[in-house]
C-alpha cells in the first residue's frame, strides 16, 4: 500500500505554509522527531531547500540542541515533535528555556481537533501543560492563520524577557487547504525609553560610594561592549553569576569571578566587602545570593534589568541592559569619575584577589580543576564555546575555565537539567560551525542523552566531548556528606565509555593521570568528528 503524497503544486496547505513562513523568517535549522500527527510538515520539509532538519534520538535534546543553537548565534530555535509522549517529552527542555530565557518556537503535533474529547491515542493537553512554563502558548483552530501566529512568535520569543513559545498543531488542521484568514499582525513596537532621572541617580550613588561593584548576569549577553567601555570609564571590579560568565572578560584584572553558592571565594569576598552594587541583567537567585534573605542589608543595590527584582533595592531600572548602557555611556562625563576616585578600593580589591590565587595542588591525584586549567589554557588559541552538563564539573568550569566573549559558555542554569550538554553541543555547531565545541560532561549527566552521539556521528559533528569520570553523582555526595552523614548511595557502576563510542563509531580515549591530559586534548581536537575524553578524576573531589 503506496501512501499518496499531496501534490503541492496544485493544493497549499497549511503545512505549507507554515513551512514558507518559517522560511520567511529566517529559519535554517530545525531540531526534531517525526510522527504521524506531523509528517505533513515534513513532507513539506523535504520540498524545502532552506531549512536543515536534524533527527535527534529523542525528543528532550531536540529543545536542548535548540537552546544551544540560539544562546550561541543570538536567533530563535525551533523544534518540531508530535504528538503525546513526542511533546510530553520535550517539558523538560522547555523549562529549561523558559528559566534560561531562550527564545525558542516548538511546533507541536497534536491529535485532530475534532478528537478532543474521550481517550484518544496520544492526547495530552499541550496548552495546560505548558502555559506556566512557556511565555505564550498558541492552540491552531480552524479560524486561525498559521502565518499571522508564526510571526507573532518569533516576535515574542525573541524580545523583551526572551523565552519558549509553543503552537500546538492539531493534525487535521495543518493537512487542511490554506486559506489567508490574516487580520491585523501586532508589530513589534519598542519604544526607546528616556532614562535620564535613572541615569542621575546612579551616578550620584556612584560618586558617594566607597566600594562600588559591577555584577553581571544572563541578561547582559547582549551587552558585553557597553559593560567593557563601562568599566574602562569608571574603574569598578567586576564579578558575574553563572549565567553572566564571558559578558566581561575573564582576563581582564579587574575581573574577579562568579558569585554565590559554588562561586570563588575572591569574587564571594569582594562581594562582601562592597557598598554599592550595580547589577546589570541580573535575576539574584538564590544560587547567587547563597540563599540569603538578608542578602546586601548593608550594601545599596542597583538593579538594571527588564524585571523588577526587589522594591527594597536602592535603586530599580526596569530596561533593557544595552539600551541602559547605551544611553548612560552617551551622557556620563568621565570627569564625574577620575580612575582615583575608588583607589583604595581597588588596592583592597587587588588584595583580595592576591589572596584567593588557586595554587596547584602537590597530590598525584587527578582533580577537574588541574584537567579545567590545563584545557582552558591549551584551548585559548581557538576561542572555543563550552557547554557544561550539570554538577561539579560544571560550576569548576566555571572558575577554572577562562572565558573572554560571550556565548561561549553555555549551560543550564536556572533549571540544572543534566543531560543538557552533549544535544545542546550539538546545536552550538550548527549555529557556529567553525568553531571548536567542548562538551564538559560528568559521568552521571553524560548518560542521560548520551543516545545523540548518533545524531554526532550521522551528521559528522566534531564535538569534543570531555568526561570527569568520578564513578559518582559528586555534587549530590559533596551535599550528602556535609548535611547527611552521607547515607545515600550515589556511587554509579558506569558502563565503558571508550567501548560506548566505538559502538557508535567514534573516536575515543581515556586518561588516567596527569601526564596524559594534553597529549589526549591533542589528539581529541586534531581529530576530525566528534571525539570523547574519558577522564577518571579523584571520586572525593569537592568545589
Amino acid at each position: 500500500m503506496s501512501i499518496q503524497l499531496i501534490n503541492k503544486n496544485k493544493i497549499k496547505t497549511v503545512a505549507s505554509k507554515l513551512v514558507d513562513t518559517l522560511t520567511e523568517l529566517g529559519t535554517e535549522s530545525v531540531f526534531g522527531y517525526p510522527g504521524a500527527s506531523v509528517l505533513s510538515i515534513y513532507n513539506e520539509l523535504s520540498f524545502n531547500t532552506k531549512i536543515k532538519h536534524y533527527l535527534v534520538r529523542h525528543e528532550q535534546a531536540a529543545i536542548h540542541a535548540a537552546e544551544g543553537y540560539a544562546r550561541t548565534s543570538g536567533k530563535v530555535g525551533v523544534v518540531l515533535v508530535t504528538s503525546g509522549p513526542g511533546f510530553t517529552n520535550t517539558i523538560t527542555g522547555i523549562v529549561n528555556a523558559y528559566t534560561d530565557s531562550t527564545p525558542l518556537i516548538i511546533l507541536a503535533g497534536d491529535v485532530p481537533s475534532s478528537n478532543q474529547k474521550g481517550k484518544v491515542f496520544q492526547k495530552v493537553d499541550i496548552v495546560s501543560m505548558t502555559k506556566s512554563c512557556a511565555k505564550k502558548v498558541y492552540l491552531l483552530t480552524e479560524k486561525d492563520d498559521i502565518e499571522q501566529i508564526l510571526k507573532e512568535a518569533y516576535t515574542i520569543a525573541n524580545t523583551g524577557i526572551k523565552g519558549p513559545v509553543v503552537i500546538a498543531l492539531p493534525r487535521d488542521i495543518i493537512e487542511a487547504a490554506y486559506v489567508s484568514k490574516k487580520t491585523n499582525i501586532v508589530e513589534n513596537d519598542v519604544k526607546t525609553r528616556n532614562y535620564t532621572n535613572a541615569i542621575d541617580r546612579l551616578n550620584c550613588l556612584i560618586e558617594n560610594s566607597k566600594k562600588p561593584l559591577i555584577v553581571v548576569g544572563g541578561g547582559a549577553a547582549d551587552a558585553p561592549n557597553e559593560i567593557c567601555r563601562l568599566v574602562s570609564t569608571l574603574k569598578i571590579p567586576v564579578v558575574s553569576t553563572l549565567m553572566g560568565i564571558g559578558v566581561f572578560p575573564s582576563d581582564n584584572d579587574l575581573y574577579m569571578g562568579m558569585i554565590g553558592i559554588n562561586g570563588s571565594h575572591c569574587a564571594n569576598a569582594v562581594l562582601n566587602n562592597c557598598d554599592l552594587l550595580i547589577a546589570f541583567g541580573t535575576a539574584f537567585s538564590d544560587r547567587s545570593t547563597c540563599k540569603k534573605t538578608n542578602f546586601g542589608s548593608n550594601t545599596k543595590i542597583v538593579s538594571i534589568n527588564l524585571n523588577t527584582i526587589s522594591e527594597s533595592f536602592e535603586l530599580q531600572i526596569r530596561a533593557d541592559v544595552k539600551e541602559f548602557l547605551e544611553q548612560y555611556i552617551h551622557s556620563v562625563q568621565e570627569e564625574i569619575m577620575t580612575p582615583d576616585s575608588h583607589s583604595e578600593w581597588l588596592k583592597q580589591v587587588k588584595s583580595i584577589k592576591e589572596e584567593f590565587i588557586t595554587k596547584d595542588s602537590s597530590t598525584k591525584s587527578l582533580h577537574s580543576s588541574y584537567v579545567l586549567a590545563a584545557l582552558s589554557e591549551y584551548t585559548r588559541q581557538y576561542e572555543p564555546i563550552v557547554v557544561t552538563d550539570v554538577g561539579q564539573h560544571q560550576m569548576l568550569t566555571a572558575q577554572f575555565y577562562n572565558f573572554n566573549h560571550p556565548r561561549k559558555f553555555i549551560t543550564s542554569g536556572g533549571l540544572g537539567t543534566m543531560g543538557f550538554g552533549l544535544p545542546a553541543a550539538i546545536g552550538a555547531h550548527i549555529a557556529n560551525p567553525d568553531n571548536l565545541i567542548l562538551n564538559i560532561t560528568g559521568d552521571g549527566s553524560f548518560q542521560m542523552n548520551l543516545q545523540e552521539l548518533a545524531t554526532c556521528r550521522e551528521h559528522n559533528i566534531p564535538v569534543k566531548i570531555i568526561i570527569m569520570n568520578n564513578g559518582y553523582l559528586g555534587m549530590v555526595r559533596q551535599m550528602q556528606e556535609k548535611l547527611y552523614n552521607n547515607r545515600y548511595q550515589v556511587e554509579m557502576t558506569n558502563p565503558d565509555f571508550v567501548k560506548i563510542a566505538e559502538a557508535y563509531d567514534l573516536f575515543a580515549i581515556r586518561v588516567t593521570n596527569k601526564d596524559e591530559v594534553i597529549p589526549a586534548i591533542k589528539k581529541a581536537i586534531s581529530y576530525n568528528g566528534t571525539a570523547i575524553i574519558d577522564i577518571m578524576i579523584d571520586s572525593f573531589e569537592e568545589v
